[in-house]
């Protein structure tokens, strides 16, 4: 080739300064001055580190008690070798066929030189290939993996167009570097890296990737004819590399000159030299395809795990990998890690069964997305990560189909997903305000729909008056017929909106923001989380993965420990070093999360919107969520051993309500998530295996409220002045109808002895007086006109009990019970005494 290069005139000048410095390879480096070309020479730089070269990185995930490789990815599709696992066939084959003074010569080969420079004069090409040693290759594809190495587009095809140019300059510092590595390194060294750093054509470099790719075996297994039918691709890979038949005869030519010279090195027999010459090269070839990067991982359900471990901002945060994010950038590139990762491949693998089972993603009446994420409280722990849609590659792929580039576990930096209103599975982060603020489970909130025209943000009291809604934030019920006062414990079982109006409106929906900030909550669009009139229902668009590290925060003592993927790492160098390293902190009150656990336990149990969602008696804590078109659905559970969450939703923005749209099995979507949570559970259960939570202390059960007084039959006024005396507020309930007296109170809302928070409002009702009625005057009236006077007032209930007295005032009312004149309710019985007589029996005649 150097004719090519060159060209005669300048082949002479390079003779010339060879002819001088070739005697040895010393001299070359020396600083005699024997002419203007060696000053040449020694201007040039000198030396060129072989370096660590791009392979690839394997990620490990546990399967059967055991790590095993699930996932490879790479920048080239490399294996750096030792010396020993190389075959001696290929280190033979590449001396032959390639170099064969590369035992004696120091770099540059003088003789292979001047005679690719006569076959230029010639007009032909020398069998030398251009006198090139591999210490010379070994520099041109050192710089060729240097300039692959440069970020910017620009500078890397200006630094490979360098490496790549034809000029006598060019193969002059070839020449001075290949001397320079000779100096530094031993020929073994240099001939093992010329064997992992050498292209073989479709996408394979390095002699046991390209093993593995053509014939499905290591390296160190290759026979002679093999091994020459690898080397045979070097020089010319597009047109000899055996991915395709088209390139064997191309392949077969050049082999067999290597197998004769290796014969004629003494490296082979004439009997295999005869047997490989015959061979058909097609016989030996298994093309195995490189199989690589998160779309190509076969295990169950780990594609968007691996993605998500692999993904740049991921990369830039691992410290293991060096000090600042352009090391970390560039160890990763230049590959060669075992990845020992968190995931749990069994239970991704179920996990994913189910998804796919209960929102396929071959749904095609609106793109359904799913997800399952399962993460270890106490140390953060990613378990399970796995959603319905297959991962592509392709970020201009439809997201309708079956597939997707999107990873809708994590925030939009890491997967181009961004995120999902999480609906009422943000109503524990109110619920763990209210608690802390000192209020309890047992406190009675109001769940009747009605405006709410003010709510406290920051400390400030804001208007939620709005032209669409005049009378102020009004929120919904899910199930419409709720309404009254309950216990905030039932408000939680049941996911009752208004309650968590009543309560949100007592407390500072800024509270409420920095308690789910605590716990590592944050929109997966990167914006500020947002504390508006809605917030506290869950109106934030928020990743799954957030929300299991949020719950496994809860679960774990209200500590938080950030989402890691990565336990331990073992370097190229062979070194096992640490993963990411625990991130926990104490983000709410123990005894505020063991409080707020026992109300979430609520929703599994009967009365609770997800009563039969659990495959076993461990105690297990968790929220249900549904938006309010119903296009996102959720259910978040946790055990003390395993968080997990599951999301399933339109992932248009056209709000397709989950309700209205069934299944393969009939069910309607927005049903199946108790199954699919109750099946996931049922393996999850088995590997990760919990414990009882802790039992609430202190008043947090039963709050500090205040017990609304009994004021039944009291005027209005007491009324007033008992509930302002205990800090309650006095609410006119209108009157109703009631035997007491008008206008005496008549019922409370909540209702005597209900505990209810400070300042909060009483309905007091008075009667009518439309059930009672006054005893009227009957002393001394016969038994018969008393019992119609009675009945003309409405009582109908008489009883009669006889008295002695005299004969002559037989079957004369003596009293009555209640007295005349006195009120009562007309359902009242009313008691006559009668006199009986001397005997005081009944006379028999009286009625």
């Amino acid at each position: 080739m150097v004719g090519a290069l060159f060209g005669f005139v300048g082949f002479s000048a390079l003779a010339g300064l060879l002819v001088t410095i070739g005697v040895t390879p010393a001299l070359a480096v020396s600083s005699v001055t024997a002419s203007s070309s060696i000053g040449i020479f020694e201007g040039l730089p000198e030396f060129i580190s072989i370096g660590q070269l791009q392979q690839r990185n394997t990620l490990y995930g546990k399967s059967n008690g055991h790590q095993v490789p699930f996932a490879t990815v790479y920048s080239q599709n490399r294996v750096n070798l030792t010396w020993d696992q190389v075959s001696i066939n290929l280190k033979h084959a590449v001396v032959a066929g390639e170099d064969r003074r590369f035992y004696q010569h120091g770099g540059v080969d003088l003789t292979s030189i001047v005679r690719a420079g006569v076959g230029s004069v010639a007009g032909g090409l020398g069998d030398s290939g251009g006198g090139s040693t591999l210490t010379m290759q070994l520099v041109r594809n050192i710089r060729l993996a240097e300039a692959q190495d440069i970020k910017d587009p620009k500078k890397q095809a200006a630094a490979i167009k360098d490496a790549k140019e034809v000029t006598v300059s060019r193969k002059l510092q070839e020449m001075k570097f290949a001397i320079g590595l000779e100096k530094k390194y031993t020929k073994d060294q240099i001939l093992l890296a010329y064997l992992n750093i050498a292209y073989f054509g479709d996408a394979t470099y390095g002699v046991q990737a390209a093993a593995q790719h053509y014939y499905d075996k290591s390296a160190k297994d290759l026979s002679p004819t093999e091994a020459a039918s690898l080397i045979a691709i070097v020089q010319y890979p597009e047109s000899r590399d055996l991915s395709t038949p088209k390139n064997y005869k191309n392949n077969v030519a050049r082999r067999n000159v290597i197998l004769k010279a290796m014969n004629a090195q003494g490296y082979i027999s004439d009997a295999v030299l005869k047997a490989g010459l015959a061979k058909k090269v097609g016989t030996s070839v298994h093309l195995t395809p490189a199989v690589q990067g998160c779309a190509a991982v076969t295990a169950g359900g780990a594609q968007q795990f691996c993605d998500y471990v692999t993904s740049p901002d991921m990369i830039k945060s691992y410290a293991f990998l060096g000090s600042t994010e352009e090391k970390r950038e560039a160890a990763w590139k230049t590959g060669g890690y075992k990845v020992f990762t968190t995931i749990n491949l069994d239970l991704t693998a179920n996990a994913k069964g189910k998804i796919d089972q209960y929102a396929p993603a071959t749904e095609t009446r609106f793109p359904l997305g799913g997800v399952v994420d399962s993460v270890e409280p106490g140390t953060g722990r990613v378990i399970v990560m796995t959603q319905n849609k297959n991962l592509t590659t392709d970020n201009k792929a439809s997201t309708t189909g079956p597939t997707t580039y999107l990873n809708y576990s994590v925030d939009e930096k890491y997967g181009a997903s961004k995120g999902f209103q999480v609906g009422s599975t943000y109503k524990p982060f109110t619920l763990i305000d209210w608690l802390d603020k000192g209020h309890g489970l047992n406190e009675l909130v109001n769940a009747t729909p009605r405006p709410f025209p003010t709510m406290t943000i920051d400390g400030a009291q804001q208007s939620t008056v709005t032209g669409d809604s005049p009378a102020g934030y009004t929120p919904k019920n899910d199930e419409g017929y709720i309404s009254g006062y309950m216990t905030v414990a039932r408000a939680t079982a049941a996911s009752v909106n208004v309650a968590y109006a009543d309560m949100a409106q007592q407390l500072d929906l800024a509270d409420i923001k920095n308690v789910a900030q605590s716990l590592g909550v944050h929109r997966a669009d990167g914006t500020p989380l947002q504390d508006n009139f809605s917030s506290f229902l869950g109106t934030n668009e928020i990743a799954p993965l957030t929300m299991a590290t949020a719950y496994a925060g809860i679960a774990n003592k209200g500590v938080f420990c950030e989402s890691i993927v990565v336990d331990k790492v073992r370097a190229p160098n062979g070194k096992t070093i640490a993963g990411q390293p625990k991130s926990c902190k104490q983000a709410i009150d123990p005894d505020v999360a063991a409080t707020a656990i026992q109300a979430l336990q609520g929703v599994f149990q009967a009365g609770g919107t997800a009563s039969g969602a659990l495959p076993d008696s461990q105690p297990t804590f968790g929220k249900t969520g549904t938006t309010n078109d119903a296009d996102q659905i959720w259910l978040n559970g946790s055990t003390t051993a395993l968080t997990t969450v599951t999301w399933m939703g339109d992932t248009s923005g056209n709000h397709n309500s989950l309700r209205q749209y069934a299944g393969p099995s009939g069910q309607l979507y927005s049903l199946s998530r108790t199954n699919l949570f109750r099946e996931i559970e049922a393996v999850n259960n088995t590997v990760y295996s919990g414990t009882a939570f802790p039992t609430p202390t202190g008043n947090l059960v039963q709050g500090t409220g205040v017990n609304v007084p009994t004021m039944t039959g009291s005027d209005v006024d007491s009324a007033k002045n008992l509930l302002s005396g205990v800090g309650l507020t006095y609410v006119d309930g209108g009157s109703q109808e009631s035997d007491l007296p008008a206008g005496q109170v008549s019922a409370t809302n909540p209702a005597a002895g209900s505990l209810v928070p400070d300042g909060s409002s009483v309905t007091v009702y008075t009667s009518d007086g439309s059930k009672s009625a006054e005893v009227p005057a009957v002393s001394g009236k016969s038994y018969e006109d008393a019992t119609n006077d009675l009945e003309d007032a409405g009582f109908t209930n008489v009883s009669v009990k006889y008295a002695r007295g005299d004969d002559d005032q037989k079957c004369d009312v003596i009293s009555s019970d209640p007295g005349d004149g006195t009120s009562a309710s007309k359902d009242t019985t009313i008691t006559l005494t009668v006199n009986g007589g001397k005997d005081g029996r009944d006379p028999g005649d009286c009625s």
